[in-house]
């Protein structure tokens, strides 16, 4: 894809990943260590794509790994991961058919909350069709 015009956003994209491999297979292979770095890997590539300057990375991974103790703070952390992820749709033109309240009840059901992250964000490179890291245009905030 060509470079945007000047002064029109741009950001790196995303990588499209197989949902049933980030939801079953992989997190069965690692004993469930995968999630934390694909629940980082997330956060990292939509702060890359539309570099939005409070976007976290590190820190929802930190909550599920330090924090789950608390109960509260694990939900409200998947659930804003929703939101970010409707954020990275709109930014990418398309409908932000992500919903935060689907994705966090779908955890309580043997985790499908990641196979619905992953299909939502999965809509992203779908919709520009070019390699993981190329910088494209987005739509204005």
């Amino acid at each position: 894809m060509h470079p945007a015009p000047y002064g029109l956003p741009t950001g790196r994209m995303i990588k499209q990943r197989s949902a049933v491999l980030v939801w079953l297979i992989w997190p069965l292979i690692t004993l469930g260590i995968y999630t934390f770095v694909w629940y980082y890997k997330i956060h990292r590539e939509m702060a890359e794509f539309h570099r939005k300057p409070d976007s976290p990375v590190a820190g929802p991974m930190l909550v599920l790994l330090l924090l789950s103790w608390t109960i509260i703070a694990p939900l409200i952390s998947i659930y804003r991961t929703g939101e970010r992820i409707a954020y990275a749709q709109r930014r990418a033109g398309i409908q932000d058919t992500c919903s935060p309240v689907v994705g966090l009840l779908l955890m309580f059901v043997l985790g499908l909350g990641v196979l619905y992250y992953q299909i939502q964000l999965n809509k992203i490179p779908e919709r520009y069709g070019v390699p993981e890291g190329t910088e494209v245009q987005l739509v204005a905030a």
